[in-house]
């Protein structure tokens, strides 16, 4: 008989026309919640916004001129648009340095500390933008989500001339020392060599403009904010502009651990450029060519190289010994 659930063999199953016998979960509640803040403009890869900006960033030469001392054009900006810096230490010190930011990003529910708080007071007092918005937010624009829930946005880096780079370092009042980089293709590298050379009292650090690490978000938390303080510049041809140099007077030194000259014959106290290559390829044969000397790091124990950023740390520590006596 139609609806005797008393009958014997009839079950009703779960979830039948009769009604739900369970909740929905909380999916409905779920989908009606916002998502947060809307990214800005220029961060949405296809908005007008930020198409024009990167535009934008494209088309401003390196130099005010657009072009080098020499007459020859200057090299094409490859930004593509603004960095986030990530981390609580990295952030607060990019703020200290005076980093260009644009707007500062803490994500909801964040637990506050001495580092946060310094932060956003710098962020206000220089009137960059402080918006909070939730930690899924920056989860999406982080990519890894080490962000620990702040996140600075800069613009594109912008690298100096070459011939500025040398003629801001011959006009300080020490020689000059500049690192030169060759073949380096990790920016965590790029950062740290930055760092020790703001440490160490160099004047900058070149790099080649094609096939090699640039100034990004993550070179930016290696320096921990020193990329803010210290020009890098940027060279079409490596080995013509280091050629350029030496006919100026600087000595072009290159960091090799086959080298011919050993650190503790080495005089620092006259201009130098140091070229560190990587730690796989070492120097590239037209760049040692152009070098006046290669130095070698003693080691006492059985390594047989060290990593580019410490190697170039070793030397500029020994050149500033030298200097400060």
């Amino acid at each position: 008989m139609a609806g005797n659930s008393q009958r014997r063999g009839a079950v009703r199953k779960t979830g039948s026309k009769k009604g739900a016998v369970v909740g929905s979960g909380g999916k409905r509640r779920r989908g009606l919640e916002g998502r947060g803040a809307t990214p800005p403009a220029e961060m949405r890869t296809k908005h007008p916004a930020a198409k024009r900006a990167a535009a934008k960033a494209k088309a401003t030469p390196s130099r005010s001129t657009g072009r080098g001392a020499a007459g020859r054009p200057a090299g094409r900006k490859t930004d593509d648009g603004p960095e986030l810096v990530l981390g609580r230490n990295p952030v607060v010190e990019c703020l200290r340095a005076g980093v260009p930011a644009t707007a500062l990003y803490v994500a909801v529910g964040t637990e506050n500390d001495d580092r946060l708080t310094e932060s956003v007071r710098i962020a206000a007092d220089a009137g960059i933008s402080i918006l909070e918005v939730p930690r899924t937010d920056l989860d999406r624009m982080s990519a890894n989500g080490l962000h620990q829930g702040v996140a600075l946005q800069v613009p594109p880096y912008r690298y100096v001339h070459p011939d500025d780079l040398l003629d801001r370092a011959r006009g300080s009042a020490q020689p000059a020392l500049l690192v030169a980089l060759d073949n380096i293709s990790d920016p965590r590298n790029l950062g740290a060599v930055v760092r020790s050379v703001a440490a160490f009292g160099g004047h900058g650090v070149l790099i080649p403009q094609r096939r090699s690490a640039s100034v990004t978000a993550v070179a930016w938390r290696t320096s921990a904010g020193a990329a803010a303080r210290l020009p890098v510049a940027r060279a079409t041809n490596l080995t013509r502009t280091l050629k350029d140099w030496a006919a100026q007077g600087v000595q072009i030194v290159g960091l090799d651990a086959g080298g011919d000259t050993s650190l503790d014959d080495f005089d620092g106290r006259e201009p130098t450029v140091i070229v560190v290559g990587s730690e796989g390829k070492g120097l590239s044969r037209l760049v040692r060519e152009s070098c006046d000397a290669i130095l070698s790091i003693p080691m006492a124990g059985p390594v047989e190289s060290l990593n580019a950023s410490v190697a170039a740390g070793v030397v500029l520590s020994e050149v500033a010994r030298q200097r400060r006596a």
